[in-house]
């Protein structure tokens, strides 16, 4: 029985979806102004995993992730580096895909892009307006009123009468309430705006998410996900939008990631602390970094560092330590109390540092029957790897992952090739003292060499 921890309520619910076996998930996506960074990367695999698991075990998912592709950062992004708006999207929506794809993130069933229903926004935003839940102020924009929805708060559990006039919010006076916010901002530069019935704009950002839910899930979702960072107040917003232009709209789960935590600072581009994930991806291999993201649970805090990374380096050597030189069997019985303990543990809010405690039990006992029974080996083998592949691990051949170390850069694999190709035409030529010398070298760089047959094979302690 599913049960996932759900933001509105504050606690495990038993999972129902909407209609029988079908779930509607929709997650936030970036607003594409610059390079994915880890809290993205963190966002997004977890997310990944859990569609993964909620398919296996048997429900067709419908996974919608947008893509804000008009923004404040956007336009002042390309008005400073005088670059077109449509290349520095597009160019960055290509640099996203490049990078999640990297990360072993399946990509969504559906992906758009906000500037392809500015006509959907308005109509929802001249409902809300007709309905009283937004007036027109002094410069022309559309704004929300949030003393129209009386739920306003709870999803954030945030009272109104603590959020007062200028404290958290700057006071703004074109506003009837300082927490009232954009739906649509009147603007003349032609790049930046479409028309509408207020004048020459664009949409504000909450407006952006319910429209995408209205248009692809009818305002039904089961699930909807995004970072915590987002709870206020961009879902509360986007909730009491989604409220107030259809009474029955339903949101039933709102799942949230933790932040990430670097130096005892949460990581945010304020601060200029953010890691981008294709630098990150430079020195760690991409499965590594799923590792880590996994290896807290995803409501949790994510504390980056490197050694934390290089603990997720060296658990995931010892899985695939475990599979080397193993010939996995299927088979039905060895191994299935474990793969039991991994439905159980997913089925509790996706608990995945359980999940990878499991991985490491049964690696341990592939490692103990290597050494008396073949046989059993390579049944836990063909287990570790089953339901491994079933979050996305363990897809690599284990003597070509075990050859990478994480922050093994291109120029230091290339230089133990070159001293492996030398130390061979050494031995070709018997200049045995030479060749030690090489493999003393090779030693010294945490390398392992192991010749055969079929020539020599190295990988990394």
């Amino acid at each position: 029985m599913l049960k996932i921890f759900n933001t509105l309520t504050r606690k495990k619910e038993i999972f129902k979806p909407i209609q029988k076996n079908k779930i509607n998930l929709y997650v936030c996506g970036v607003t594409v102004y610059d390079f994915c960074h880890i809290g993205h990367g963190r966002t997004f695999v977890a997310f990944d995993i859990i569609i993964r698991y909620l398919r296996l075990i048997g429900f067709q998912v419908k996974y919608v992730r947008n893509i804000t592709d008009i923004d404040d950062k956007i336009i002042k992004k390309s008005m400073n580096e005088q670059i077109n708006i449509y290349d520095l999207t597009n160019f960055m929506i290509s640099e996203m895909h490049k990078d999640l794809l990297s990360l072993g993130i399946s990509p969504p069933d559906e992906e758009p892009r906000i500037t392809d229903y500015i006509n959907n926004i308005i109509k929802i935003i001249i409902k809300l307006i007709h309905n009283q839940h937004a007036y027109i102020n002094k410069n022309g924009d559309v704004i929300f009123s949030v003393d129209s929805n009386p739920h306003y708060g709870a999803l954030s559990r945030q009272a109104l009468r603590f959020l007062k006039s200028g404290l958290r919010i700057p006071i703004n006076n074109t506003k009837k309430n300082p927490l009232d916010f954009v739906l649509w901002k009147i603007t003349h530069n032609k790049e930046y705006s479409w028309n509408s019935p207020w004048g020459r704009g664009r949409p504000g950002w909450h407006i952006e998410c319910t429209t995408i839910n209205n248009v692809f899930f009818q305002d039904c979702v089961d699930i909807h996900g995004g970072g915590s960072d987002l709870l206020f107040p961009h879902h509360e917003n986007e909730r009491a939008q989604s409220m107030c232009f259809n009474s029955q709209a339903q949101i039933n789960f709102w799942m949230h990631t933790g932040v990430v935590i670097s130096k005892n600072q949460k990581m945010s581009k304020s601060l200029n602390n953010v890691c981008f994930l294709k630098d990150i991806l430079q020195d760690y291999d991409a499965e590594i970094l799923r590792y880590f993201f996994l290896s807290t649970h995803y409501r949790h805090p994510l504390y980056y560092c490197q050694k934390n990374l290089n603990q997720a380096d060296i658990s995931l050597k010892y899985l695939y330590s475990a599979l080397n030189n193993t010939h996995p069997i299927s088979n039905n019985d060895e191994g299935m109390n474990f793969e039991l303990e991994f439905y159980n543990a997913m089925n509790n809010d996706f608990n995945t540092p359980k999940v990878f405690s499991i991985f490491l039990q049964i690696a341990r006992k592939i490692n103990f029957f290597k050494k008396n029974d073949v046989l059993k080996a390579n049944k836990f083998a063909f287990r570790l790897k089953k339901i491994a592949n079933y979050l996305g691990f363990l897809l690599n051949k284990p003597e070509e992952f075990l050859k990478s170390k994480s922050i093994l850069n291109q120029n230091l694999e290339k230089k133990i090739e070159l001293l492996i190709k030398k130390r061979n035409i050494a031995r070709q030529l018997k200049s045995w003292k030479e060749a030690d010398k090489i493999r003393d070298k090779l030693t010294s760089l945490d390398v392992i060499l192991e010749d055969s047959s079929d020539g020599t094979h190295w990988r990394k302690k």
